[in-house]
């Protein structure tokens, strides 16, 4: 006889189950070790007794020996009691005629799932730890750039293992924040940024067709020029965050005024002295294809390196 193990994830709304797992749940006695499994309500309503028991791995193993056995596994994962369920299999092992072991899915998360469990987890930091607790927008501005650079060095060092961890700890910071804002919350920056992506891709998401990158790209700044004018900017610079390092806010100015179709002669001759000479060498850097920031950055650790060769002879 089997011994069917129906899991579930505690991601998906209790009582989404799949059809196989309605199937098995009515194919013989279901027990559980959970007593407030969350879908414990479900399934009573539709008619399934479900028996909650003291979780036994060599008990469980002799009844599916006797009889259909379905065990609904515990929802703290969508992988269930894994340790439980690995004892269980020792015992049936151990066994002169051991029960046949099988693992029906009754829900599993679907790509993103696991930002729920980033959500729900600041909603308990925000509520229970007093640090968490008494920051503000402002406060969390120097993490916030810590993070994006830390993210950035990884980019630069190739080290895509760090980087799944910085992109964590930056994303951690996205949700902090709209955890702290009171006028909206995770839900509404996620559902802004699906709205805007499918805005600008008509040649996915709609009827618009594009052959290449560059089309891509006019018909995005087509429509954010539309989307400017339809919230009163005049200007192509409107929006661009003065606050950034200085290299990266020229480029930025620039590569928006020349979209927009501002005379190459705007950028010549600004600012005096240095500041001439390096808004001269952005606008250089950019006609070349080459990222100032990124290029200085370069330049800064190569002489990093030369420092730290010298300091250790």
């Amino acid at each position: 006889m089997p011994l069917v193990v129906v899991t579930t994830s505690p991601r998906v709304a209790p009582g989404l189950l799949s059809h196989q797992a309605w199937q098995a749940l009515r194919s013989g006695p279901v027990l559980t070790g959970d007593a407030a499994h969350p879908q414990l309500p479900y399934l009573a309503e539709a008619g399934v007794e479900v028996e909650v028991v003291e979780p036994d791995p060599r008990a469980l193993a002799a009844r599916a020996v006797a009889e259909t056995v379905v065990w609904l596994a515990g929802s703290g994962s969508e992988r269930g009691d894994e340790e439980f369920m690995r004892a269980v299999g020792h015992a049936a092992v151990a066994m002169a005629d051991p029960p046949l072991i099988e693992v029906v899915p009754g829900s599993y998360d679907l790509p993103g799932a696991r930002v729920l469990d980033l959500v729900a987890v600041m909603d308990r930091l925000r509520t229970e730890c007093p640090w968490d607790r008494g920051q503000t927008h402002e406060s969390l501005v120097p993490y916030l750039l810590e993070e994006a650079y830390e993210v950035l060095e990884t980019i630069e060092q190739g080290d895509h293992q760090a980087l799944r961890e910085e992109l964590g700890d930056l994303l951690l910071q996205v949700v902090f924040h709209a955890r702290v804002a009171e006028d909206f919350d995770v839900d509404d920056v996620a559902a802004g940024i699906v709205d805007k992506l499918v805005r600008r891709h008509p040649h996915v998401f709609g009827s618009v067709r594009a052959e290449s990158a560059d089309q891509v790209n006019d018909n995005w700044e087509a429509i954010k020029a539309a989307e400017r004018a339809a919230k009163g900017r005049e200007s192509a610079l409107d929006g661009v965050p003065m606050g950034q390092p200085a290299l990266s806010l020229a480029a930025q100015l620039i590569r928006r005024a020349e979209r927009a179709g501002a005379p190459g002669s705007l950028a010549a001759g600004v600012g005096q002295g240095v500041a001439r000479e390096l808004f001269d060498l952005v606008r250089r850097a950019g006609e070349a294809g080459l990222d100032a920031e990124a290029e200085l950055r370069g330049a800064a650790r190569a002489y990093r390196d030369r420092v730290r060769a010298w300091e250790s002879r």
